[in-house]
């Protein structure tokens, strides 16, 4: 039965003496032995569903709001540093569950499809304005838990009859915000389909109907959740998948939901909310007031006409600068915008190589620009346009047929366009990032991962979450195969039926390339936080297969890129219910009715804003309401590719390095894997070379002033903090990061609309000393 004042409270006692193994950055097989000796025995078909399970793999851990325990003090009295993968499960995250606790209320699903249309929506609507409106995961679950808590609150309880008990059972509860949560975030940006149906109508003259459109959008979208489950057993169940990003967001659910009669959870939701309330009043300084405060440099007061100190110290302004040793005060920048990456949550060591990376960066940057390295010093020192070798802007459309493929007698005529040379480097350190990491996850985490998977055999996967989640029936095998071989067929039909040009063969082509680095990049993702980049790789695959052809290029990067990127998002919400205790089918369930809601909604609205606004979103500045601007970069990638490649990259040309460099990334960990093997006290199995490669061409583009400070709160934060105030960090540092990038995303939000012209025309704040005329930063523009 469950409490219903406080459905929460922990049902079942921990008393087991045994604790999960800890596995370090990169520990070996034999840092990772089972402490559970009994096999239970899997029904594939039904999972499992003894009820005593949970409590025979109990495992020891301590709410992050309680006092850490015995076994985790030193000997002075202190707290033990949070070090490990298992120190994040266990001593920052909540064990507690209980099996009964409603998920599949009426409240739920109203409040998730609800949250999942305006998501939808909103988003899709934005994807053609010039001001873009990103619908954060923070926003949705603050807004859903107030909306969850004013239902339970204003309806007539259960007690007052049958209908009441529908509407309104108990409290609302963590799992079903956790559900409406995972249900609406899958609506939140763009589907991948819907970019390559905008690109197709406005300069292809290919209209798709509803039917083959509708079937695109879902092949596209649920190819990579069907990868995703088949592989959940290392990318989702084992403890060293942590996913950092999701730590803030599960602290947020803790203490939004768990022991809120207990005085230490409600100093941390009462800090929760002084930051959140704090920070979007504060963002209203920097992001409106007084935006000087983006990016305060002593270098570039002292020196306001130095081109030089332009391109170094600059960076309060797009594509101004690298912004070194800048201070900023606008945690829109500093902060994770609800990313990946973040100083409060990211590991140390992620943060480390990105930084290495950040300091080549700029030595490389200015480097090729001095040295006037790929001409350089003829274009802007930061662009993503393309330039005719005289530095001006390089029209695509002088080389381009009617139907958008290559005119070679223009093309002999006009020239091959140039890259800026900062982003020539942007596209070579993601290829170097591909390189390394295959190699990376293959000499670092294989044992690990080969372990994970026979674990998953026997269900002795020692992870303490996941031994809890052993009451609740898994989502067979066969579910996922099946979703793969729908979604195939789907794809397969729409690729004829609709006119993409891509052939039977190079589709399979784009999936295997999918599958191929889906459980690569989801490792990595996992443990560091950091998101390989595939598309290039997947843009550059589809030019060699099927040559010149830039619509098929569209639909190769649509299954090859987009089926790997929707699979990282179900791995990471099936280790999101992990760690909230969601049932697995439950979660399952939310996330694809989120997906197909909301590629539906964004169908419907992508057509009537092509339908009314095609003259606008064709022309290159369209107007303060409407703009084509995201689908011209979609096609224009395309085109690059699609037509050019053969010529931009192949031998011979200027940047042939560019697609060897996914081979030269190959060798790039070697050196540091066999330097831990003879000299394990330097710590090279802490550094993650591909982030330190993506990071090459890092600051290719931008407002950059936030770096430096970013680098200072990540030292603070993940350094001193982590080991010097282990009680601190573990009870409050991981919430106060969510309240943070939850205010400031909230106040973005709203801002958007009543100020930055999203819902007409914009507010303008009069010029002053910290909201000068020219360049924020009062440095003289050099690009």
């Amino acid at each position: 039965m469950v409490n219903m004042r406080n459905p929460f409270k922990r049902q079942d006692s921990v008393d087991a003496t045994t604790t999960v193994p800890q596995l370090q950055q990169h520990g070996s097989a034999e840092d990772m032995q089972s402490p559970h000796d009994m096999k239970t025995p899997f029904d594939e078909k039904d999972g499992f569903v003894d009820s005593n399970v949970a409590t025979t793999h109990d495992v020891q851990g301590h709410n992050p709001w309680e006092d850490a325990g015995a076994e985790n003090m030193l000997a002075n009295g202190k707290e033990r540093p949070i070090e490990t993968a298992e120190d994040i499960a266990t001593r920052c995250i909540s064990l507690e569950d209980d099996p009964q606790m409603p998920v599949h209320t009426f409240r739920m699903y109203f409040l998730g499809l609800g949250l999942t249309c305006f998501a939808a929506v909103l988003g899709q609507i934005f994807y053609f304005r010039p001001q873009t409106v990103y619908v954060s995961q923070l926003f949705l679950q603050v807004i859903a838990f107030i909306l969850g808590r004013a239902w339970s609150a204003v309806m007539p309880s259960a007690k007052r009859g049958k209908v009441w008990a529908f509407l309104n059972p108990c409290e609302f509860t963590l799992k079903e915000h956790v559900a409406v949560l995972i249900m609406s975030s899958t609506a939140t940006s763009s589907a991948e389909a819907i970019s390559v149906f905008a690109a197709d109508e406005l300069y292809y003259n290919i209209t798709p109907n509803y039917g083959v459109a509708i079937f695109t959008l879902l092949g596209s979208q649920l190819l990579g959740y069907g990868l995703a489950g088949l592989m959940r057993a290392f990318c989702v169940f084992p403890t060293y998948i942590v996913y950092p990003n999701l730590v803030p967001t599960v602290n947020l659910f803790d203490a939004l939901h768990r022991d809120k009669d207990v005085g230490a959870q409600r100093k941390r939701l009462r800090l929760f909310w002084i930051v959140f309330i704090a920070i979007m009043l504060w963002e209203f300084i920097p992001e409106f007031v007084a935006p000087t405060l983006t990016g305060i440099s002593i270098f570039c007061l002292a020196r306001r006409d130095s081109a030089w100190f332009t391109r170094i110290f600059g960076g309060s302004n797009g594509n101004e600068g690298l912004g070194m040793f800048s201070l900023c005060l606008d945690w829109n920048y500093v902060g994770s915008g609800g990313g990946s990456l973040g100083a409060l949550f990211t590991p140390f060591t992620t943060q480390v190589s990105q930084y290495i990376g950040v300091a080549l960066c700029i030595m490389i940057f200015c480097g090729m620009y001095a040295t006037n390295a790929w001409n350089s010093a003829q274009f802007p020192f930061l662009s993503q346009q393309l330039f005719f070798e005289n530095g001006s802007i390089y029209d695509q459309t002088l080389i381009l047929t009617d139907t958008f493929g290559l005119n070679k007698t223009a093309l002999d005529i006009y020239g091959l366009p140039w890259y800026a040379g900062s982003n020539a480097i942007y596209y070579l350190g993601c290829n170097l990032a591909i390189g390394a990491t295959l190699t990376h996850v293959g000499l670092w985490y294989w044992r690990p991962i080969l372990k994970a998977i026979r674990q998953f055999r026997t269900r002795e996967i020692d992870d303490p979450h996941y031994q809890k989640m052993l009451v609740y029936k898994e989502v067979p095998m066969y579910i996922y195969g099946a979703i793969i071989l729908v979604s195939f067929a789907m794809a397969m039909a729409t690729c004829y039926t609709g006119n993409s040009q891509l052939p039977w063969w190079a589709l399979i082509v784009a999936i295997i390339l999918a599958a191929f680095m889906f459980p690569f990049v989801c490792v990595i993702y996992a443990i560091t936080g950091f998101k390989t980049d595939v598309q290039q790789l997947a843009q550059m695959l589809g030019a060699a297969v099927v040559p010149g052809n830039s619509q098929a290029n569209m639909y190769f990067t649509l299954y090859g890129y987009n089926s790997c990127a929707q699979g990282l998002g179900l791995a990471r919400d099936l280790k999101l219910g992990q760690y909230t205790k969601l049932p697995p089918i439950a979660n399952v369930i939310v996330q694809i009715i989120g997906t197909i809601v909301g590629a539906l909604l964004q169908l419907i609205i992508m057509k009537q804003v092509i339908s009314n606004q095609r003259e606008l979103l064709l022309d290159t500045q369209g107007s303060n309401i409407w703009s084509g601007q995201q689908v011209q970069s979609f096609n224009s990638q395309a085109v690059s590719w699609g037509a050019l490649a053969k010529y931009f990259y192949g031998p011979g040309s200027t940047y042939q390095i560019i697609p060897y460099c996914i081979l030269i990334g190959l060798a790039i960990p070697v050196p540091f894997w066999i330097g831990h093997k003879y000299f394990p006290k330097l710590r090279l199995n802490t550094f993650v070379s591909p982030i330190t490669c993506w990071c090459l061409g890092y600051l290719s583009v931008g407002i950059n002033s936030s770096v430096f400070t970013t680098m200072l709160i990540a030292l603070f934060s993940q350094f001193y903090l982590r080991k010097y105030c282990s009680t601190f960090f573990r009870k409050y540092n991981y919430l106060i990061s969510a309240g943070l990038d939850g205010g400031t995303q909230f106040f973005v939000f709203i801002a958007t609309f009543a100020l930055f012209g999203a819902a007409g025309s914009a507010v303008e704040m009069p010029n002053w000393a910290l909201n000068p005329t020219g360049n924020l930063d009062y440095l003289t523009p050099v690009n």
